[in-house]
Order: C-alpha cells, then structure tokens, then sequence
C-alpha cells in the first residue's frame, strides 16, 4: 500500500456507477429478480412493513434505558432534546429519501456512495457499515441477555452464572479479584461486576489449556434464533417485526396511559434546571436512537413500491418515534424528580416507586422484546449489504448467492451469524460502543454529501427529492451564528479547548477532530457561496461531522485501523475483481 499507484490505477479509485448500471446490476446478477423468477430477492414490504421496521430500530434500549440519564442530566427540558434532534436527524433521512426514491436498490450508503464519490469511497463507507452492523448487534445481543436473564431471575429461573457472560469479561474481573487478594485487600473494595466475573471463571467447568468455559449463552441463542428467522424469509421477518413493533407499541401506550395519572407538574419546574449544556449532554446517546433508516433503505428489492415507499416510511418513523420519545420523557420527568432518573430502567423503576409494580415487570418483558427487534432489523441489513458489494465484484461472488427456495441472501446470512454471535458469547464489546456510533454517523454524512453531488440545486426528478434552499448567504449566516452562541454561551469550553492546545500533544491531540472540523466549515461556507449548495443538506453534513468530533480520539484511531484493514482488503481483492474495473480498458474506453 505504500508504493504510489500509477494514474491509470489512481484514477480507477474514484470510478462512479452510473444510475443505469446500478438499476440495471440487479436483475442481471440475481438471475432475474421479477415476477415469477427463481433467483431474485421476494418483494413482500410495503410502506406499513418498512415504517415498522424503522420504529423497531428507533424504538430499542433508548426508551428503556438511555432515556433515564438524559432526563437526570437535562430535566424535563431533555423533551425538547428530542425534538432538536429528531430535526437534526430529518436532514439526513430526507437526503436517505431522496436516494432511495432515486436507487431503488439494496446496499443503503455504500450503493448511494458509489453512484455519488465513486468506488473507493463506496467500499470504505460498506466497509464501516460492516462495523455499524455487526459490531451493534454484538452489543445488542449482549444487552438482550442481560436484560433477559434478569427477567428470569425476576421470575425464579437462575441461569448457572459462567453461562450468562463473557469469557473477557470473566477472566479479566477473575484476575482483577486475585490481585486484590493478593495485596491483602478486603473484597469489599471490589466491584459487584469485578466479584460476578470472579464467581463465573470460578464455577466454570475447566477447559485444556487452563481456560474455563464461560459463555454468554442467551446472547448466542438469541442471535441463532434471529439469524435463522432472516435466513428462511424476509416475509416471515417482516411478520416477526410487526409483532414485535405491535406489542411495543401497546407498552408504550400503556405505560404513557397509565403514567399520566401520576403526574404531578411541580416536578416540571425548573424546566431546565442545568441550563443548555446539562440538556445537550446527552444528545449523542439521544442521536443514536435515530438510526434506523439505514436498515430501511437496505431492503429497497424486497419493497412492492421502493420508490414510493421508502421514502415516507422513513419520514413516518421518525415522527412516530420522536413523539413518542418526547411524550414518554414528559411523563417519567413529571411522575418522579429528574434527579432520580439517573437509573438503568428508568420505566420500571418510576413505576415501582408510585406503587404500580405489575406494570414494572410488563415493562421489563417489553425491553426484552425491544431488543429482539432492534436485533432483527440489522441482521435483516448487514447481510444484503454484503450482497450488493458481492455483485460489483468486491467481495466474493459466494456473498451474493441467493436462496433458490426462501429467496434471501443466504450465504451473507449464515457469516453475519457467526459475525456476530460467536463474539456475543465470549466478549466484551463495551469498548466498541462509540466504534459503532463513528460508522453511523459516517454512514449518515455520506449520503448527505452524496446529495451535494448527485443534486446540489435540487433539479433531479426523482419521486422525493430534498427540497431545495438557497444556501449561498444561509450557510455562511448559520456558521456565523453558531460561533457567536459558543462565544457568549460556552466561554468555559473555549477556555478549555485553548488550554489544550497549549499543554503540549497528549492534550491536543483529543481536540484534532474539532480543529479539522473548523477548517471543514470554513471551506463548506465558502463552497456554499459559490455553488450555491442546497441549504439541508449541508446542515445535515455538519450535524454528523460535529457530532463524530465529539466521540473521542481514541474511537478515530480505532475507527482508522479498521479502515486500513478494509483498505487491505480493496487493494488485494476488491480492486482487482471490481466489475465496473473489468469494463474499462487501459485506455479508458468501456468493454463491449
């Protein structure tokens, strides 16, 4: 990768698929893919199935979980978090609305990348979205075992211990415990996690080696039971989600019915009783739970009408979703004083505090089920991404056979199984949290600027289409206006960023993404100025570079070496099988 590549290469790297080659790519590689054929994806989704998929992917752990410590560190005013995001969020889903109106094909950015940057870019962002998808469900699968075990202690069912976590995890608490004992140390000074770990490595059985066998059980069977729903039939998944969806749906409803004959509105006041910046410290937490429109566009050959339908299923789930949140947020923050929320279930624990405990458990089953659905949605995904990259020739052709009977990418199904399950079982995915956050909102910056090339003045004529807003003076005047409000109303962060740059690398380096972030915004204003570049789309760029400089520098440096390793991958085979690459010749002319 370090010698220089010649230009014909160079210039091989930035190769764009035209919209006719992408439509056409389909049907030629999947042996048919219409009516009646054998060999092509089934289209059973309408615009109802794909608005519920989107809502299974919103709706997840957020509303069980996250939603607690945003309402602790914002107050009541978090509803209104939820708003602003929602918006922020429009910008991106409109710009996914418009490709998949205009791509009606599966592979979601990494196809809408390819038509747009060309096909370096394309495998990159498929790359990440690799990442997005398996390594989020590694981490869903691990949370649905948590929740799910302890709904089963709840009822009096006690899985054995070594089978209900990490072999990681385990054998890193078990060492941790020792080197305590050994320093003579009380076991009080230990950590209820640290002592759990402790007591698994210990009761489990012994494997050659001197390892034990210590397995997170319910995360593998959960990910076996979703892998092999996805594999017999997008039909019989999509009943699988609208189930799920409904049932949540009820809980929710429910929960907000009988909730509101709790609330007491003194605890609404103060409003905002952190200010601004207590309300905006969990936007990051609050933005993740609006991803599922990726997983929607993924789907577009399974749709009856994807043109149609895509496009406002996504605009309904964020609706939905996002007056639900805002709903649900205003009655746990009026039930209870937001001080108490900071609780991982805060649902259950507002519920049992006002003496409502049956409630309470309806709640934990519906957390259960929530996480079950989010897991069902990207399995649905990961794998027809793989497929699509498949077909143009940069991933074995094997990941873009189709199953002749349930008419599903089959092989790309059986690997994202074992992708993501057997790691579910044996590790500890809390570092790569914020790994998947990057992937997203890369995803999502992508197919905004994606828009910006494809349509920059909104003249396509596409079924949806972003509506166009001058943002030739827009642009510039909202950057200007951004800077004057963190002037007057974050001096204590700017006197902390200048601080940093001044005590050397080891503090600075954690401000590089902001500082490349600033230089962005300048040449996007000036760009704007010029081109006249459409005002959503561009805010929908800065909304998800802004929020990827808040992840941390240690996520962009693990989120770089997955990159190189991707990269790796594209020089050694993807490049050289590319089918858009088999069609020109050394001269630049296309193969008849």
């Amino acid at each position: 990768m370090s010698t220089p590549l010649p230009p014909s290469r160079l210039s091989g790297l930035f190769r764009r698929k035209s919209l006719t080659d992408i439509l056409h790519n389909p049907p030629a590689d999947a042996e048919g893919h219409g009516p009646g054929d054998t060999g092509g994806l089934a289209r059973h989704l309408t615009v109802r199935d794909l608005t519920s998929l989107g809502i299974a992917a919103v709706i997840g752990a957020g509303i069980f979980s996250t939603i607690g410590n945003a309402s602790h560190d914002g107050g009541p005013a978090v509803s209104l978090l939820f708003v602003f995001t929602a918006i922020a969020c429009a910008f991106s889903a409109l710009c996914y609305a418009q490709f998949a109106a205009t791509i009606p094909v599966s592979g979601s950015a990494y196809t809408y990348a390819y038509a747009s940057f060309g096909e370096l870019a394309a495998w990159i962002i498929g790359w990440a979205l690799i990442m997005e998808y398996a390594v989020g469900n590694i981490v869903v699968a691990i949370s649905w075992s948590d929740y799910f075990t302890g709904l089963l202690q709840g009822v009096g069912v006690n899985v054995p211990i070594w089978l209900t976590m990490g072999m990681q995890s385990a054998h890193k608490h078990y060492n941790e415990v020792l080197e305590l004992m050994q320093a003579g140390k009380p076991l009080a000074e230990a950590s209820a996690a640290q002592l759990e770990g402790y007591r698994a490595w210990s009761a489990a059985p012994e494997l050659p080696g001197g390892l034990r066998l210590v397995l997170d059980l319910p995360a593998g069977l959960i990910t076996l039971a979703i892998t092999a729903l996805v594999y017999v039939g997008i039909k019989e998944s999509k009943n699988a989600s609208n189930l799920l969806v409904a049932l949540k749906l009820v809980v929710v409803a429910v929960v907000i019915l009988v909730g509101a004959f709790y609330v007491q509105p003194e605890n609404w006041s103060p409003f905002a009783p952190n200010g601004i910046g207590g309300v905006l410290k969990g936007v990051s937490a609050v933005f993740f739970a609006y991803i599922g429109f990726d997983a929607i566009s993924t789907t577009a050959e399974e749709c009856k009408n994807p043109q149609r339908d895509l496009p406002r299923a996504m605009i309904y789930a964020l609706i939905i979703c996002t007056i639900l949140y805002v709903i649900i947020t205003l009655v746990l923050t009026g039930m209870v004083n937001y001080k108490e929320l900071a609780v991982g279930d805060p649902l259950a624990y507002v519920f049992n505090k006002v003496g409502v405990k049956w409630l309470g458990g309806v709640v934990a089953v519906s957390a259960v089920l929530a996480m079950a659905s989010v897991l069902l949605v990207f399995q649905i995904g990961q794998p027809r991404i793989w497929m699509t990259m498949s077909r143009d020739g940069l991933l074995p052709p094997v990941f873009s056979r189709v199953h002749p009977k349930f008419h599903t990418p089959s092989f790309s199904t059986i690997v994202t199984g074992f992708f993501v399950g057997v790691p579910a079982m044996l590790l500890n995915m809390d570092l790569v949290i914020d790994l998947t956050s990057i992937g997203t909102l890369f995803a999502f910056a992508l197919v905004c600027g994606g828009i910006l090339i494809i349509d920059p003045h909104g003249q396509s004529d596409a079924r949806f289409k972003v509506p166009y807003i001058n943002g030739q003076f827009l642009v510039p005047l909202v950057l200007l206006a951004g800077a004057v409000l963190l002037f007057l109303y974050n001096q204590a962060g700017i006197q902390e960023f200048q601080q940093a740059l001044g005590s050397g690398y080891e503090e600075a380096r954690h401000y590089i993404p902001m500082l490349v972030f600033f230089l962005f915004c300048l040449g996007l204003a000036w760009l704007s100025f010029r081109k006249r570049l459409s005002l959503l789309p561009v805010l929908g760029l800065l909304t998800n570079l802004y929020l990827m400089t808040q992840l941390g520098i240690n996520n962009w440096l693990l989120f770089f070496g997955w990159l190189i390793i991707g990269l790796a991958l594209y020089f050694n085979y993807g490049f050289k099988h590319s089918k858009l690459g088999l069609k020109v010749l050394p001269n630049g002319q296309r193969r008849a």
